[in-house]
């Protein structure tokens, strides 16, 4: 196995965990805020949308279109997120992992990441850390634990 196949498989099971988390869910469920940052389950799937897009495409290949406000709607939120993620995959297809990042993040962790390897590994731990509270949100709200990808 590759290092990129390797890295795309960790991230494409960080995703899938974060979908399997909140499967289940009703509309209300996932507009509840149960942690005191007052983040809903839908409202992190859409910052991964946008973390996805914004690593992806803003920083490893410099450009993105014009992001459009997601709709509140679980359907559309969902589809949003499974639509970024395709897209990432493809640019990460389409990249060496030496590859510099044609954008730069702001700040000073902007300066860290110096390759699409470094993205990758970015997403990875975004991602993972968000299911982490995904899954805390989804046991205070119907006491389920244990869910993810079987």
């Amino acid at each position: 196995m590759t290092e990129k196949t390797t890295l795309l498989t960790f991230l494409r099971a960080q995703r899938a965990s974060v979908l399997a988390i909140l499967d289940g869910l009703d509309e209300k469920a996932l507009a509840t805020a149960v942690l005191p940052s007052g983040w809903t389950p839908l409202g992190m799937v859409a910052h991964l949308g946008d973390a996805e897009r914004h690593w992806f495409q803003e920083i490893v290949t410099g450009t993105a279109d014009p992001a459009d406000p997601t709709p509140g709607t679980p359907e559309a939120v969902f589809a949003y997120y499974r639509e970024q993620c395709r897209r990432s995959d493809e640019i990460v297809a389409a990249t060496p992992l030496s590859a510099p990042p044609r954008g730069r993040h702001p700040g000073p962790f902007g300066a860290e990441i110096t390759d699409l390897r470094g993205v990758v590994l970015h997403v990875i731990e975004e991602t993972a850390r968000h299911a982490g509270h995904l899954d805390v949100a989804r046991e205070l709200l119907d006491g389920c634990t244990g869910l993810g990808p079987r």
